[in-house]
């Protein structure tokens, strides 16, 4: 249960160190680049890949390079959805993310989909209209008038790149492998990018970003550690990890941060887990 909990909090701790970045208007671009060494280096030093089964990647190159490009962009997003909506209904928004696979693996590759997946698959969209509500007359809605569009991106950049490594591990490339090349390239990309653009270097954006890569990694190998402790309780790490963000997001957002939820937020929080839990008994 220890690796489980460290995940959950890694995974909260990197939303709210994305809030603290947009509120002292550091360049979270330059964060993120700098991180993806430090996710590079722990994922070598961690997970311990095969290197030589580099040749196994060869037809799988397409969606490498289409996660170095997601994996670097969605971050991004997810900084924009934290600053536009705070990070309670941009956690619940990246949870609720597992129903792309589901619904993936329904119309391109075959499988049959369930009555129950149908219920959590509802249960989802509905939780994503409710997280996305604000009131007409709230100045949240004048200051974060792009605030659905964000949150689409967060829910649909996570459910893309779900379903990009499980296609990458179909092809028999290991995981930690598909991870090590993926974070490499994602942070060349957006080193090239951000030289072409000549960005105006931040020391403290840079320094930020040792602290992001570390919570990325350490979110990653502690959520994989739980599903090798935990083998023969897989529904204990699915849960615990997505109902676990909603939590303490939730606890944090709002008791720390001062997030205002309206009515129509809170239940979209509570379809959110219903949605998990539906999800996982289909």
């Amino acid at each position: 249960m220890m690796y489980l909990i460290i995940a959950v909090l890694c995974s909260v701790a990197v939303s709210v160190l994305l809030k603290i970045l947009r509120q002292k208007n550091i360049d979270i671009r330059q964060t993120i680049v700098a991180g993806y060494p430090v996710a590079f280096l722990l994922t070598w030093v961690l997970l311990k890949p095969d290197v030589s089964a580099i040749h196994a990647l060869d037809s799988a190159w397409g969606i490498i390079i289409a996660l170095g490009v997601l994996l670097p962009a969605v971050f991004i997003i997810l900084g924009r959805a934290i600053e536009a909506v705070g990070m309670v209904a941009t956690d619940a928004s990246q949870r609720l993310s597992l129903i792309i696979p589901i619904v993936a693996a329904f119309l391109l590759f075959g499988e049959v989909l369930t009555g129950t997946r149908i219920l959590g698959l509802a249960l989802g969209f509905l939780a994503l209209g409710a997280l996305v509500y604000r009131p007409q007359h709230n100045d949240i809605t004048r200051q974060a008038k792009h605030t659905p569009l964000w949150l689409f991106g967060v829910w649909a950049g996570y459910g893309i790149i779900d379903i990009l490594f499980k296609q990458v591990a179909k092809q028999g490339a290991a995981f930690p492998l598909t991870l090590l090349v993926s974070f490499g390239v994602a942070g060349v990309l957006l080193l090239i990018y951000l030289l072409i653009t000549r960005v105006r270097w931040q020391k403290q954006a840079l320094m930020t970003g040792l602290l992001l890569g570390t919570l990325n990694m350490g979110n990653i190998y502690a959520y994989v550690r739980a599903h090798q402790v935990l083998h023969d309780s897989p529904s204990i790490v699915f849960t615990g990890m997505n109902v676990g963000v909603i939590a303490v997001a939730t606890l944090i957002g709002v008791g720390v941060f001062k997030e205002q939820l309206n009515r129509i937020n809170i239940i979209g929080l509570v379809l959110a887990v219903c949605c998990v839990g539906v999800l996982f008994l289909a």
